[in-house]
């Protein structure tokens, strides 16, 4: 977790600020690829993806303090979701119930998070809660995708910078926090029938969900018997969903597709004439930065604050006045 703790702040005294938009032009990418926030969100997925090699989601881990009070928020969203069901309406997608969902979040969330994070982190709550909600989907569209998935990495990533998550709870953050996070994002999608975001090429890996994969084939590196290819037959993906990500998102995806999995999914299809997971794993590291932190349709939507900034890297700036 060096990685994300390394450029932490103190909440007492840091200057939070609102995050906003600051990418308007493709030809500003560089900035983005080489700045601070890109550096922390990437550590960010790296260090989770170490954390969790070759570890069962039923393994025993550490839940801390924090993770259990993180975790009190999805039990909210729940019972929201039950409180708002979806409307009639004549289209079958988008339902309009879901702005109800995500105004609701808008308006408590600060409230919220000032339960969980209690008076040490009050100053940090108007940057974090943005990132908050953001995480959910798209309220005008309704829908959702992994914009709105690097939003929620975002705020774990800013958990983690403030303090409030250390790094013995990494494992925790992904099996706990981020696998409840999953389990909601799919209750939203089913129940206000929600539309994939943006446009799906050949690389999509799953119509709404990325990290899952990297995190998922991490898991799965040392494992003897459940092959990249195995993980994509019925017989495994059903007797192994409970210990592992991956196998996990490839029942939840034959349970909503119907047809040859090789059709519906055909890159997961592809990965898996993959050997090794190791080559899986850092092969999809590689699409991620190259198919979702390298597209701007995609990172124009990012926010920044002052936990994740646009200034340059440190270590590189530190590098470069070396190198001077």
């Amino acid at each position: 977790m060096a990685a994300s703790n390394r450029h932490s702040v103190d909440p007492a005294t840091h200057m939070f600020l609102i995050p906003r938009k600051e990418l308007t032009q493709p030809d500003q990418m560089p900035l983005w690829e080489k700045s601070q926030a890109y550096a922390d969100v990437l550590g960010f997925i790296s260090a989770m993806n170490e954390a969790v090699r070759d570890k069962k989601l039923r393994d025993e881990y550490t839940i801390s303090g924090p993770v259990e009070k993180i975790s009190t928020l999805f039990d909210t969203f729940d019972t929201w979701i039950a409180e708002i069901p979806p409307i009639d309406q004549p289209q079958r997608f988008g339902n309009k119930a879901f702005k109800q969902f995500y105004d609701k979040l808008v308006a408590d969330s600060s409230g919220l998070l000032e339960n969980i994070l209690g008076e040490k982190y009050f100053n940090s709550i108007p940057e974090i809660s943005i990132y908050l909600n953001e995480s959910f989907g798209n309220s005008t569209r309704i829908d959702y995708g992994t914009g709105h998935e690097l939003a929620f990495l975002a705020f774990l990533c800013c958990l983690y910078k403030i303090g409030f998550l250390m790094e013995p709870d990494a494992v925790a953050t992904v099996f706990h926090v981020f696998m409840r996070y999953m389990s909601i994002c799919r209750k939203l999608q089913a129940t206000y029938m929600m539309e994939p975001a943006g446009s799906h090429g050949v690389w999509s890996l799953d119509d709404f969900h990325f990290v899952q994969f990297i995190w998922g084939s991490s898991q799965l590196m040392g494992h003897k018997r459940i092959t990249p290819a195995r993980a994509v037959q019925e017989d495994y993906y059903r007797s192994f969903d409970k210990d592992f990500m991956y196998l996990a998102a490839i029942k939840h995806i034959c349970s909503v597709k119907t047809g040859p999995f090789a059709e519906h999914s055909n890159q997961l299809w592809n990965i898996s004439g993959v050997p090794l997971w190791s080559k899986v794993n850092s092969g999809l590291i590689k699409m991620y930065k190259a198919e979702l932190l390298a597209k701007f349709p995609v990172i124009q939507h990012f926010l920044f604050g002052s936990l994740l900034t646009l200034e340059p890297e440190q270590d590189n700036q530190e590098g470069e006045q070396q190198g001077a």
